[in-house]
């Protein structure tokens, strides 16, 4: 390959990332919501047990937190807890989930 085609797909490439940053930037807008990502689906860090995205290591961890789509946090349907307690996510770290 040229050293001219490789500088035009590289072009390119930059041009593509860059078109995909500003189409997410435009997008909805998301919020941080806490206790509906299942094990290992997490964004980020909330808490103990949780030091970056994917490591949480309990379903529906509730210092474990995913980007949602902006008010739809708390109308996600989670399944109940063992003792039949409805879950519900939340803009707020919670105390339910938690790992051992």
């Amino acid at each position: 390959m040229s050293n001219t085609m490789k500088t035009v797909a590289i072009a390119g490439a930059v041009a593509a990332a860059m078109a995909s940053q500003v189409t997410t930037a435009q997008g909805a807008a998301k919020e941080k919501c806490y206790g509906v990502s299942v094990a290992g689906a997490n964004d980020c860090a909330a808490g103990p047990g949780t030091t970056c995205a994917g490591t949480s290591v309990v379903d529906y961890q509730g210092n474990a937190w995913t980007l949602v789509d902006a008010g739809t946090c708390t109308d996600i349907e989670l399944p109940n807890m063992a003792d039949g307690t409805p879950r519900q996510g939340s803009l707020e770290e919670l105390d339910r989930d938690l790992p051992a």
